[in-house]
């Protein structure tokens, strides 16, 4: 069949023609080949196709019903071909995005916004979930990327820093004293912490930094919603652990004032990830790339 299929080309040129010479001018073609195509055709087919007149060529029986389907078959290969070129400009497709709702909200919005507005027949999928069921989304081939809290160690995935976050302590009105001078770790311990729930990248993190120097976090609060956090904090429930970057409009207005430590949190990133060995589609690889030229990063 796939042999066939320049064959089935010149056939229909020849059909809707009604002439080999014109069919090989429109083919760029010579009407010998044109007129032995034909010939080969025919005898694998075992049937004739045209009737040869002096006025040029016109089909048979058996010829009209072999052209019915092949202009049919043709037209669906150039639909075909249509959208395929309709994937490669970006006209249409789908892009699945697995991110947690933090960073949703405060880091990725902007970038989802700006691809929408040049690319509106790409689909996009957003999936809100923790960093290790994004993992596990990209891995079963449910989500393109994902964009989640670093770091991440895993060899399948490819990882990509785009921005650098300060983990740090901000208070209410209440305890805004604090805010004047770095405190110990010490001093930050006997504070009434708020924290976000465990299983959270942002709050291993911490506590992994806490715990090699001997400290043990036990928060008064444990929230599932960053927004909680930073509106539990504001009205003076306790100390809380935001990222600085999130946090920016409530420390701006005076709603939230930053604790300073005496030792600094590490800085660290949040990171586009996708799997190693399968290449990204073209939607996906524009979406990267918009975020990498943004942020200033590179893969």
């Amino acid at each position: 069949m796939i042999g066939k299929l320049d064959s089935y080309r010149i056939f229909h040129a020849v059909s809707r023609n009604n002439s080999f010479s014109k069919a090989a001018q429109e083919l760029y073609m010579t009407q010998s080949a044109v007129s032995q195509a034909i010939s080969k055709l025919e005898k694998e087919l075992g049937i004739q196709l045209f009737n040869r007149t002096s006025k040029g060529v016109e089909l048979t029986t058996e010829g009209n019903l072999l052209n019915e389907h092949v202009k049919s078959a043709l037209g669906m290969i150039q639909v075909a071909e249509d959208k395929l070129s309709e994937f490669k400009t970006l006209k249409t497709g789908q892009l699945r995005i697995g991110v947690g709702d933090t960073i949703s909200r405060y880091f990725l919005l902007p970038y989802l916004e700006e691809f929408h507005q040049t690319y509106p027949g790409i689909n996009l999928n957003i999936l809100n979930r923790t960093t290790s069921e994004i993992i596990n989304l990209i891995k079963s081939g449910k989500a393109d990327v994902g964009i989640c809290n670093l770091p991440i160690h895993d060899e399948g995935l490819e990882v990509i820093p785009c921005k650098e976050i300060q983990d740090t302590f901000v208070c209410g009105k209440k305890y805004k004293e604090l805010s004047k001078k770095p405190i110990s770790l010490e001093q930050l311990m006997k504070l009434p912490l708020i924290f976000l729930e465990r299983k959270s990248n942002s709050r291993m993190f911490v506590e992994r930094f806490l715990k090699k120097r001997g400290y043990q976090v036990s928060p008064v609060f444990e929230l599932g919603s960053y927004d909680l956090v930073l509106e539990f904090t504001k009205i003076n429930l306790g100390i809380s652990c935001v990222i600085k970057e999130f946090a920016k409009d409530y420390l701006d207005r005076g709603d939230l004032y930053e604790v300073r430590l005496e030792e600094e949190i590490p800085k660290r990133s949040i990171g586009i990830c996708y799997l190693k060995d399968v290449p990204l589609s073209q939607a996906a690889r524009k979406f990267v790339g918009s975020i990498n030229e943004s942020e200033g990063f590179g893969d």
